[in-house]
């Protein structure tokens, strides 16, 4: 067997059934549910692929949009829990779409990019959304942790949009996302909200996990390769 089909095998198959079997671990030392599972092992192959540039990581996506919803209302995070049932969730099934109409003969899309100028345009807007939503969530009753929530919204909108664009700036943005997400779900953890060690660990994974998408698309980019 050839190195690079090996990687290719690697890649799909034996680390995403790898983390299959972490999120198994993780669950099980935790005392979690099913639906813990579910959520960590979603989150992680939607990273994971998307990392990699398949098209079927949107199938991952699609679920975890679902079941972060739903945890995120629990923890009366009502931005993130509206946002991923009417918006993140729809734009999922967008991006399965757009990409598997757009992949190659291995199942992988082209990635583009844009410049300094744009870059610090999505960057006011991010800002300037953030502050206006947070004024939103901050008048519905029982709202939670309203500036960070509205923060991680707008990044990810962001970060969902380019990364269904192909953009390999999604990345920097998704970082951003991450770091906001850690923050409430620290928060969370510490005032003993339902399913917060979960949702924390999937944070800390999703910001490893974009960190390589982070490489790999770079990387790919400084070789002109198709990805």
């Amino acid at each position: 067997m050839s190195i690079r089909k090996f990687r290719k095998i690697k890649e799909t198959y034996i680390i995403p059934i790898s983390l299959v079997i972490i999120s198994f671990l993780i669950v099980s030392i935790t005392k979690n549910s099913f639906f813990s599972f579910c959520i960590l092992t979603t989150g992680l192959l939607n990273g994971w692929y998307a990392s990699l540039g398949k098209w079927y990581n949107y199938i991952f996506g699609a679920i975890f949009m679902l079941l972060n919803a739903y945890v995120s209302y629990k923890a009366n995070l009502y931005g993130i829990a509206l946002l991923s049932a009417l918006l993140y969730f729809p734009l999922q099934l967008h991006g399965l779409f757009d990409w598997h109409t757009k992949k190659n003969k291995n199942n992988e899309v082209k990635i583009r990019g844009f410049n300094t100028k744009i870059s610090i345009l999505i960057t006011i807007c991010c800002f300037c959304g953030s502050i206006a939503l947070s004024k939103i969530l901050n008048r519905v009753p029982g709202q939670n942790l309203a500036f960070l929530d509205a923060t991680s919204n707008c990044l990810n909108i962001c970060a969902i949009i380019l990364m269904n664009l192909r953009f390999r700036e999604c990345w920097w943005v998704l970082l951003g996302n991450n770091s906001a997400d850690l923050l409430i779900w620290i928060i969370n953890l510490i005032n003993n909200e339902p399913n917060s060690l979960m949702m924390l660990i999937v944070s800390i994974s999703y910001f490893i996990l974009n960190i390589i998408g982070l490489l790999r698309w770079e990387r790919y980019k400084n070789k002109k390769r198709r990805y």
